[in-house]
């Protein structure tokens, strides 16, 4: 049960991503051709492959992550903080950043990585990126030969969904309704793409995944029982 895991055991995570290059028409001819077939189901029928390519950051094979933010609980009897940074800027940084927390900092057996649709989005991402990169996989993005209950890997989408697979609930849904203030108050996910190509402004983008990173937080508390975090709980590193 997930009322008997210590909250300090558990990191938990966020990442926003955007398309590889700023235009479609910046791919070489072959990734041109690869995109207009990997999108080829999703697309309207009008809609042709360049004038989807905003929304090719969801692919790890033709996107980036330009954020990863992290949050982790530090308690002290009745004091309970909450802290959160991230890692930003290029991207072979913040994978080996990100990969250098994971191995000095939550490399045990004890240890989990938490994320709202984690495990089909960000958990995968990320160990995508790595490899492409050519960056060895941590242990805890390493998912060869585990059985499933060896992964080290919590998903509140999935503890959400009691086991009703065909159920989607937005992480902006499940706060509201779980009376969680809202982390979209700025931008949401369709927005990283303008915010970062056009108008060059990371701190949003950073501040946006912090962020979903506290919500993610937050809804496990919940989820748990728990009261969830005041502002004064939250500590940016």
């Amino acid at each position: 049960m997930i009322s008997k895991l210590n909250l300090e055991n558990i990191l938990f995570l966020d990442i926003e991503t955007v398309p590889e290059v700023q235009q479609f028409s910046d791919l070489d001819k072959t990734k041109q051709t690869l995109w207009d077939l990997k999108s080829k189901y999703q697309r309207k029928e009008d809609e042709s492959a360049e004038d989807f390519y905003e929304r090719a950051g969801i692919w790890a094979e033709f996107g980036k992550i330009v954020c990863i933010s992290v949050g982790y609980f530090k308690l002290q009897g009745d004091t309970r903080q909450f802290r959160v940074t991230s890692f930003f800027g290029d991207e072979i940084k913040i994978l080996k950043d990100f990969k250098n927390l994971l191995i000095t900092h939550f490399s045990e057996t004890k240890h989990v990585l938490c994320a709202h649709n984690g495990k089909e989005f960000d958990f995968p991402y990320i160990a995508r990126r790595m490899i492409i990169h050519n960056i060895e996989l941590p242990h805890k993005l390493n998912l060869f030969g585990k059985k499933p209950w060896e992964v080290p890997h919590l998903d509140t989408l999935e503890l959400w969904k009691f086991g009703d697979y065909k159920n989607y609930t937005s992480l902006k849904l499940l706060t509201h309704i779980l009376g969680i203030p809202s982390p979209k108050d700025d931008i949401d996910g369709s927005e990283v793409y303008r915010v970062y190509y056009e108008e060059n402004q990371i701190d949003r983008i950073i501040t946006y995944c912090e962020k979903d990173t506290v919500a993610v937080a937050q809804i496990f508390l919940r989820l748990r029982g728990d009261s969830i975090l005041t502002d004064d709980d939250i500590i940016h590193i």
